[in-house]
Parts: structure tokens; C-alpha cells; sequence
């Protein structure tokens, strides 16, 4: 892969956006890169938590390259929005395996839609998240006017859109939109501690836990029935049987 790194240690793959020169914006290639690397990740039996970060200090993901769309007509946008959503964003967004975003400096247009698609987000101190779109006569295309109202509320969502402006770690965090804010140093040793954290817990019930919560902000399913789905499944798995013996016996489970 010519724009990704991949590396796995202690079963975290961390997978990095690497166009340092480009402010690691995304364009087609490395959108294809990326989704490949999802699909290979979520099947590898030695990773249990992914983190999503970009190379450098001074970009997460700046944003789409905007040369590549430049000259689009209407049913090339279209196609552009749908492909990337399909291929990419949603796939983050339904990975059977948590998925933290690490974000490091700017997180703009695609760079804050793909972090809003990993289940939650860490920021350096010196991030600055963003949709600027509508100041090039455009909407954000990759999901981002969809995830953004649900984590920060239709208001702060409008006003973000609307003024195309950048807000900082801080206000993300008061926001909601990133769960914790740490130096530029602290925010990968951060991510791998919650990673960590997660890894204590059931990869089965993790799975069911991504589709039980994702299923709440789909219109056409019912999240509560989709709970109690996932809740019967996990009684017919290994790690349920691990789980209930190892704190009835008083033990630490090793799933």
C-alpha cells in the first residue's frame, strides 16, 4: 500500500493515513487503501482493537483532495459520495471490531467524517475538527451531515456546517464530539490504554454491542429489538460461558 501503514503490537493494529506532504488528505487511492485494510484487519485473528490515525503531528486527515472532484458533474458527485460512503466510511462504522480514532492535528471535511465513523475519537490538544465544504459550494458527501447531528445535536451540527469554521479540542470534547482531549505526546499511549481496557472484555459481545448501538441511528430498524437480538445470541457463545464461570469462580476471563 502506497498511502497507509499498517503495524500490530499487543493485538492493536493501528493504521495510519501516511501523506505527510499532503497533510494526509484523502484521495481515491488511499480511500481504496483504506478499505482494503479494514477488510484485512477485521479478519485477522490477531488484532482485537484498531486505532485510525494520520503520519505527522500537523494532520489527522486535512480534508478530501478537492483536485480529483474539481470538475465533477452531478451524477459524478453522486457516485463520489455513495463509493466512499460504502466503501469506506460505513465499513468503519459497521467494523465487527472497535475502532478509535487517534486525531492529531487538523480533522477536516472526509479527515472529521471518517473520525465521526470510528465508534469514538481521542484529540491531541493542538486538533482543530471542521466541515468546510459549504464554503466550496458543497455538503459534506461522506456521512458527515448525518454522524456530525448525532453526536453534537442538530444545533451545534447547523452552525458547524453553516459557518464552514474550525472548532478546537476543547470545544470538540464540550461538544461531545471527541471523548477525551491529551497533549500531542500522551495520544497514542492514551489510545492503546483504552484499548486495552476494551480488550479485558468479550470480542463477541464487543460485535454485538457495535450492532445494537448502530441499529438505534438506522430509520428503517428497530435498536431496541435489535438488542434484544444481539443479547440472545451472546448466551449461545464460548465467551458467554467464559465470562459467567470465570466471575462466578471468582477469576479473571481470558477470551
Amino acid at each position: 500500500m502506497e498511502n497507509i501503514l499498517i503495524n500490530t503490537e499487543n493485538r492493536i493494529t493501528t493504521i495510519t493515513i501516511n501523506r505527510p506532504n499532503k497533510l494526509n488528505a484523502l484521495n481515491a487511492e488511499t480511500i481504496a487503501e483504506l478499505s482494503n485494510a479494514i477488510d484485512q484487519v477485521e479478519q485477522d485473528d490477531n488484532t482485537r482493537v484498531i486505532i485510525l490515525t494520520g503520519s505527522g503531528e500537523k494532520a489527522f486527515v486535512a480534508g478530501a483532495d478537492i483536485k480529483e472532484f474539481a470538475d465533477f458533474n452531478v451524477e459524478q458527485g453522486k457516485e463520489l459520495a455513495a463509493r466512499g460512503q460504502r466503501t469506506l466510511f460505513d465499513k468503519v462504522e459497521q467494523c465487527s471490531k472497535p475502532v478509535i480514532a487517534a486525531v492529531n492535528g487538523f480533522a477536516l471535511g472526509g479527515g472529521l467524517e471518517l473520525a465521526m465513523a470510528a465508534h469514538f475519537r481521542v484529540a491531541s490538544g493542538n486538533a482543530k475538527l471542521g466541515l468546510p465544504e459549504t464554503s466550496l459550494g458543497v455538503i459534506p458527501g461522506y456521512g458527515g451531515t448525518q454522524r456530525l447531528p448525532q453526536l453534537v445535536g442538530k444545533g451545534r451540527a447547523f452552525e458547524m456546517i453553516m459557518t464552514a469554521g474550525m472548532i478546537n479540542a476543547g470545544t470538540a470534547h464540550d461538544f461531545g464530539l471527541v471523548n477525551h482531549v491529551v497533549t500531542p505526546e500522551e495520544l497514542m499511549p492514551t489510545c492503546e490504554k483504552l484499548a486495552g481496557k476494551i480488550m479485558n472484555n468479550s470480542p463477541l459481545a464487543l460485535s454485538a454491542a457495535i450492532k445494537a448501538v448502530n441499529a438505534g441511528f438506522k430509520d428503517s430498524v428497530n435498536g431496541y429489538e435489535e438488542e434484544i437480538d444481539q443479547f440472545g445470541n451472546c448466551f449461545g457463545t464460548e465467551d458467554f460461558e467464559e465470562g459467567t464461570s470465570a466471575f462466578l469462580n471468582k477469576r479473571k476471563a481470558e477470551f
